[in-house]
Parts: C-alpha cells; sequence; structure tokens
C-alpha cells in the first residue's frame, strides 16, 4: 500500500454507552504504514476508540455510534456491512497476553483454520506469522508446547502473531506493554516499529516515552476530545495547546 495513504478517515465521530457520551466530535485520518499512538489520562476514550475501528464496542447492548469513520474508504457503519471481514481487515492484540490453552502452533493457526485455510498451508503461514512476530527462533522446537509455558513478553508477541497470522492491514494495540517488563517491553517495541512496513500500527499507551520511541503520528485525548493531533516530535517538543503541555510534562494524569 502506498506510504501515506489515508488507512482511517474518521469525521465527527461521537460514541455513547447509553445516554453517556463517551467520544465527542473526532476527526482525524490514520496513514497506512504509521504507527500512531494514542495517548490521554484514564478514562478519556482511548480504549473505547480503539474498540470503534474494529466494532468491538458491537458486544455491549447500549453503545451507539453517530458519525463516519473510513477504513480503506469504507464507511465501517454501512449497512450489510460484513462485521467478521471488518475485523479480519483490523486486528488487535490487548493489554494483557491472552494465548489460548493451546499449544503454540495451534494459537497461531486458530484464526486460520476457522477462516478456512487448507491444512496444507497453515504450517507454513504459522512459521511467517511467527517470524513477523520476531517469535520464530526461540520457539521453533517447541511448537508443540503450551503456550502458557512462554514466557510474559513472549506470550504478547504470539499474540501478536496470532493476529497478524489471518492478513489484517491493521493491528490495534491497546497497552500491549502494560503488563511487561522493560526488557520484554523494548523487544516488543522493536516489533512494532518493523511492522509498520506491513501494518497500520495503532496503539493506546499510558508510557509518555514509548509513544515518543515508537510512534510517527500522536493523537492527545482528554474527556472524549481529541485535543491535538499531529506528528509526534512535534506533540512532544512543541505542541499548540498548553493542555498536551501539562499532560505530556506531567503535571496531570
Amino acid at each position: 500500500m502506498e506510504q501515506g495513504r489515508k488507512m482511517v478517515e474518521v469525521m465527527n465521530f461521537n460514541f455513547f454507552y447509553g445516554h453517556a457520551q463517551c467520544l465527542k466530535n473526532i476527526s482525524f485520518d490514520i496513514a497506512a504504514h504509521q504507527v500512531t499512538s494514542i495517548i490521554g489520562p484514564s478514562g478519556c476514550g482511548k480504549s473505547t476508540f480503539l474498540r470503534c475501528l474494529n466494532r468491538m464496542n458491537d458486544l455491549i447492548p447500549s453503545a451507539r455510534m453517530e458519525g463516519s469513520i473510513k477504513i480503506d474508504g469504507q464507511d465501517i457503519s454501512a449497512p450489510g456491512l460484513d462485521v467478521v471481514s471488518l475485523r479480519k481487515k483490523v486486528g488487535m492484540v490487548f493489554q494483557k497476553p491472552n494465548p489460548f490453552p493451546k499449544s503454540i502452533f495451534d494459537n497461531v493457526a486458530y484464526g486460520l483454520r476457522i477462516n478456512g485455510t487448507v491444512d496444507k498451508h497453515i504450517g507454513d503461514k504459522v512459521e511467517e506469522s511467527l517470524k513477523n512476530a520476531v517469535l520464530w527462533d526461540e520457539v521453533k522446537s517447541r511448537l508443540h508446547e503450551s503456550a502458557l509455558s512462554l514466557s510474559g513478553g513472549q506470550q504478547q508477541r504470539l499474540c501478536v502473531a496470532r493476529a497478524l497470522a489471518i492478513a489484517p492491514e491493521i493491528v490495534l494495540m491497546d497497552e500491549p506493554a502494560s503488563a511487561l517488563d522493560p526488557v520484554a517491553t523494548a523487544k516488543l517495541e522493536e516489533l512494532i516499529i518493523r511492522l509498520k512496513q506491513k501494518y497500520t500500527i495503532i496503539i493506546v499507551t499510558h508510557n509518555m516515552q514509548q509513544a515518543a520511541r515508537i510512534s510517527d503520528m500522536t493523537a492527545f485525548f482528554m474527556q472524549g476530545d481529541l485535543v491535538e493531533f499531529g506528528l509526534t516530535n512535534q506533540i512532544f517538543t512543541r505542541p499548540k495547546k498548553q493542555i498536551t503541555e501539562e499532560y505530556i510534562t506531567g503535571r496531570f494524569g
């Protein structure tokens, strides 16, 4: 996909849980093959916004959205949209590693099998996904051991491999390093930077240093509003809004 092409277009987007409005008139675009960090204090709507992108919030009966989110030009709220196909295109890695209680191989193969991949191709795709997640060399002799035997950092990279196996175009990450030690966090950050060559990465993080290290663009959310969005270097060194500066310098949040 062409570098800089709009992969996500958000326009006048509002989101509600029942009568409570959680996101307010959000508008910004996310380019392909970039890492976009979403920062902001707890409860500001970061994770809610992330889950809107693959319509995971549909699972909550009181959830309602207004406005428009387009992914690769397609309105994700359009009547008749195949949500399963959307979630294949928009993969997700959660805050805590959540491997299935299966073998390492079967964790990565799971999505392939339910999507109808022919058995003779599964082995090659599992290997490719583990290599893309920079995990293959660590587990290639252990593929039939339980995924739960892996370290926390390895489990999180396994979850990345599982998400990559079904060939998404966008990978959402909701604080993926929050449960990891510094060494595992560094490996995950290196992986994220590598992955943007093939995927569009959108990550929610509370770690300001992490956002500064890995992201091309940064969005600052506050109480459901998008306060500021721009190049990460600009946001962290020359923010346009005083409230942004106060947040990134630790005066609140």
